[in-house]
């Protein structure tokens, strides 16, 4: 992959990221997930420019383990996230059938 395709697909990244993460319910907890969301993957994207004009083999590495560390670090905040999703619709679910069974029963 060339460095133009990986600039346009880290930006690309970013863009959707930031969308999603603006998504969040605006808790304490969701607006703090939103931040580092944005924060980690924008940062893909500003690193990776990074990586393409690094002037020396170890200044390329140096940006290119930056990418790595932002990267990871997205996709754990997207694990987090993602276990808190589906506990919150579990939750949903369960609260759901339980005004099921006691509407259920009232009507009789």
């Amino acid at each position: 992959m060339d460095k133009y395709e990986l600039k346009r697909r880290t930006k690309i990244f970013a863009h959707n990221c930031v969308k999603f993460a603006s998504s969040f319910p605006k808790t304490k907890l969701g607006s703090h997930i939103e931040g580092q969301l944005i924060r980690s993957s924008t940062s893909v994207a500003v690193n990776c420019r990074a990586v393409i004009l690094a002037h020396s083999t170890a200044s390329f590495a140096a940006k290119l383990s930056i990418v790595i560390e932002e990267v990871d670090e997205y996709d754990f905040w997207i694990e987090f996230a993602n276990s808190l999703m589906k506990e919150a619709k579990e939750l949903t679910a369960i609260f759901i059938a339980s005004r099921k069974t006691i509407q259920s029963k009232n009507n009789h």
